[in-house]
């Protein structure tokens, strides 16, 4: 019997598998399948209605930004985390309005304030399997011509997706090439600001306690899409109308206790945990420790060059806040898989699989699939340290990125747009428009000289097999301070800086676009060959990739399938669900975390400095004691945030948290240190999810930073 459909028929029955309720990232039309395991858990409706994403719950929940988010209103009210939207909060702020440091509340539905161009809520509308259709003729060939087949053909199903004014559509990779879905989502682009609580709450604690238990941080932010008087997508505009979504969240009042059903729906970013050995050894041994130390020199680098200048901070305090989340996040990854000893761990098991499928029909077919897989992998990594840095060369800086932008986008638009490159075809226009639109919001010259001057000197320092000439032709010199004259000159050459001039130049062709004396267009014309070649020598690798990771994956399916085993697909910004339970944790000897925090640790951290710096405002509160109907009536106090054993990564942020009735207990925002290297491997004794608790945001929203028509408009008591 032939291996290769043996085991692609095992895998679309891995549902029926044993799974632990604490583990999985699962697709929501899987969940009836293991209907079992929910109810066992404590879920009391009906699985069924899970996997149907016009239904609720699954309806109300939404993509924000990078992340997750819910409705919580029949009047298109978004729910997210506070630092999701902080680049809304950011963007509307100046050193006169520090929403940011002040926080906002619209008293009326005129005074919310619009989010940057680019901000979107996408709301899911359709999942199909689409495999045959996009791997149709790429079957047969190698390398680059299966990623240009593959890409051809998600383009052709995007664009018949995309007909319908208004949709965004896309093409998720399940299984690293083995199966396709086709995900439709209507694209709401004008979201307002409708509610943030003062960043000494959203953020209360800030790096110190990012990633840390206990947790007191009031990490929400409402939101408000809108959409044209017709009931359609819009761009902003005062006219516009609130959007009436399909269903919305209900906001429970019942207490959270120890032991509870918890469950998550939401938006998952990347999880690797089906990635070959080797590539864990290469993210211990050398992604992470390289990550933490570029993240940090960019943090310090933006800190002292905007140290006198406060508009300067404001400018790029996302992207600090960002910057910090990532090295914090990569620091403790490398910790927890170096704890789990992932590297032998996930050797020995790889091993154990290909002695298993030694054993099976088709095994040397297989086999050599996957060596040539490894082969490809190891000629990938010989240029790591190269690719990494001019990665952060063109997308960190926001002045020069707009200008390789700009270039690109002219190029591209020489070409029919089927053939365009995916992120520069007509339906990406309103979205590069958008980032070009708040540069200057998100821009100073110094600092960004500075963070150039940072990268570049450790380009500088690679070996000279891996520089890239027209980058040495564009940036010129070995030492810094021949780097800093020729940034000073380059910068003094551009007037990108000023949004008129960055959209005129986007609607260039690419010969005016020679024609212009600007030196920033002009380095990044320079620049382009080189960006295009290194990208032509990814895409042949990622092509042979998509070809040949499917024999591991399938080989994989099967040996946990003889485990007893699940497989649910690695994440990929799709829609998932996860279930468990509120749950304490044991991390260390002696030591035991409690599922629930409460006001009182506010006060107790509280020294007046920040990140420690809670609000007089929210002191007062707490020292009145009034807690109302959100009160613990065993703790006797006000919750803040609880934990869940609950399996999220990175993009869950802002994921509703949900009782066993579907009802909303809670705000996904964090996980604890020790569980951080869960996006590539889960370890049930340390993997914790970690949630505001919506009695607080209850009770914020009624007595400390008021908004009671919001709570009425959520159908919540006022206290």
């Amino acid at each position: 019997m032939s291996m290769r459909p043996r085991v692609l028929a095992l895998s679309l029955a891995l549902c029926a598998t044993t799974a632990q309720a604490d583990e999985g990232m699962w697709m929501p039309s899987q969940l009836p399948d293991i209907a079992r395991q929910l109810r066992a858990a404590g879920f009391k409706g009906d699985p069924s209605d899970l996997a149907e994403l016009t239904r609720a719950p699954m309806n109300a929940v939404v993509k924000v930004g990078g992340a997750t988010g819910s409705f919580v209103s029949g009047e298109g009210l978004v729910l997210t985390n506070h630092h999701v939207a902080f680049g809304v909060i950011q963007y509307n702020s100046k050193p006169d309005r520090d929403l940011i440091g002040n926080g906002f509340v619209a008293a009326d539905r005129a005074a919310e304030l619009p989010a940057n161009p680019d901000f979107r809520v996408l709301v899911t509308t359709g999942f199909d399997k689409v495999t045959d259709r996009i791997l149709k003729d790429a079957r047969g060939k190698h390398g680059r011509a299966y990623f240009d087949a593959v890409d051809a053909a998600t383009k052709a199903v995007v664009a018949e997706c995309e007909r319908e004014a208004g949709y965004r559509c896309s093409v998720a990779n399940m299984y690293y090439g083995t199966d396709f879905y086709l995900i439709r989502q209507l694209e709401l682009r004008d979201i307002r600001l409708v509610y943030a609580p003062p960043n000494s709450i959203g953020n209360y604690g800030d790096e110190v306690d990012n990633f840390v238990w206990p947790r007191h941080s009031g990490d929400f932010t409402l939101l408000r899409a809108y959409v044209g008087k017709d009931g359609k997508p819009a761009d902003y505009s005062p006219d516009n109308v609130p959007y009436t979504p399909p269903g919305h969240l209900q906001i429970s009042t019942d207490p959270v206790r120890e032991g509870d059903y918890a469950m998550l729906a939401g938006y998952p970013g990347v999880t690797f945990r089906h990635r070959m050995a080797s590539e864990f050894a290469q993210q211990i041994q050398w992604q992470l420790p390289s990550r933490v130390a570029l993240y940090g020199d960019m943090i310090k680098t933006i800190d002292a060059a905007s140290a006198s200048d406060a508009e300067a901070k404001v400018r790029y305090a996302a992207q600090v806040a960002g910057f910090k989340n990532t090295l914090k996040r990569a620091q403790g990854e490398l910790d927890g898989l170096r704890r789990s000893d992932a590297v032998r761990v996930r050797g020995a098991d790889e091993a154990a699989m290909l002695a298993w499928l030694d054993k099976q029909a088709d095994a040397k077919a297989i086999r050599a699939d996957i060596d040539a897989a490894q082969k490809v992998l190891d000629a990938g990594a010989t240029m790591r340290d190269r690719d990494q840095l001019l990665s952060a060369i063109r997308g960190m800086p926001q002045l020069l990125n707009a200008a390789l932008t700009v270039q690109r986008l002219a190029q591209e638009r020489a070409k029919p747009d089927a053939q365009r490159e995916s992120g520069y075809q007509q339906r990406d226009e309103a979205l590069i428009a958008g980032k070009l639109k708040q540069v200057q919001r998100r821009y100073a010259p110094q600092v960004e000289k500075a963070l150039l001057l940072e990268l570049l000197s450790q380009y500088k320092a690679l070996p000279k097999a891996a520089r890239v000439a027209e980058f040495d032709r564009v940036f010129e010199g070995e030492d810094r301070a021949s780097l800093q004259r020729g940034l000073d000159a380059l910068y003094a050459g551009t007037k990108l800086g000023e949004e008129t001039v960055r959209l005129q130049a986007m609607n260039q062709d690419a010969k005016q676009l020679q024609a212009s004396d600007d030196s920033l267009l002009k380095a990044a014309a320079a620049l382009l060959p080189a960006v295009l070649r290194i990208e032509e020598e990814s895409k042949s690798r990622e092509g042979e990739l998509l070809r040949l990771r499917p024999a591991y994956m399938r080989a994989l399916i099967a040996f946990r399938k003889s485990q007893g085993r699940a497989v649910y697909p690695d994440a990929n910004s799709t829609l998932r669900v996860s279930f468990g339970a509120v749950s304490a944790m044991d991390p260390r000897d002696g030591v035991r975390y409690r599922p629930l925090t409460t006001v009182q640790g506010i006060v107790e951290k509280h020294t007046g400095v920040k990140p420690f710096d809670a609000p007089q405002a929210l002191r007062d509160a707490i020292a009145n004691g009034d807690f109302g109907s959100t009160v613990d009536a065993e703790l006797k106090t006000q919750t803040v945030d609880f934990l869940t054993n609950l399996d999220t990564t990175g993009g869950n942020s802002g994921s509703p948290v949900l009782d066993a009735n579907g009802k909303l207990i809670g705000l996904n925002f964090d996980s604890n240190w020790e569980a951080v290297s869960a996006s590539w491997m889960f370890d049930p004794r340390y993997k914790r999810a970690i949630h505001v608790d919506m009695r607080y945001l209850r009770w914020l929203l009624a007595k400390v930073y008021p908004a009671p028509q919001l709570l009425r408009e959520m159908k919540l008591p006022a206290q």
